[in-house]
């Protein structure tokens, strides 16, 4: 087995309203459930936008801590969904279900090594 990380990548600006939050919510919470029950899910979590990040550099001997993403751009990752399956294959067919749930961009990238 091997673990990947899905990064949903998503527009930067305000969500959706709810009436369509809400069933993409409901959608996720769903392949959540699968996920759980095939024992795939590792972990999964929404992250605040890029306004909220901080980035640690060093310079010379100096450690640097600056706030704001470290690049501007139109998209940034949203959320990130760790799962275990079997390849790559597999783990495509789970980001499928997530570009089908939310219209978005899913990023899907195996950790070195296996589990």
């Amino acid at each position: 087995m091997k673990l990947y990380a899905l990064n949903m990548i998503q527009p930067v600006g305000d969500p959706p309203p709810p009436e369509v939050l809400g069933p993409v919510m409901a959608e996720l919470a769903k392949i959540r459930r699968d996920l759980e029950r095939e024992e795939c899910w590792v972990f999964g979590r929404g992250l605040h936008g890029p306004e909220a990040s901080t980035v640690v550099k060093v310079r010379d001997d100096d450690v640097i801590a600056t706030d704001g993403p470290w690049a501007e751009g139109k998209e940034h990752i949203g959320g990130v969904t760790i799962i275990k399956v079997e390849d790559l294959d597999a783990a495509l067919k789970v980001a499928a279900r997530f570009a089908r749930a939310t219209g978005l961009q899913i990023e899907v990238r195996p950790f070195q090594g296996e589990v």
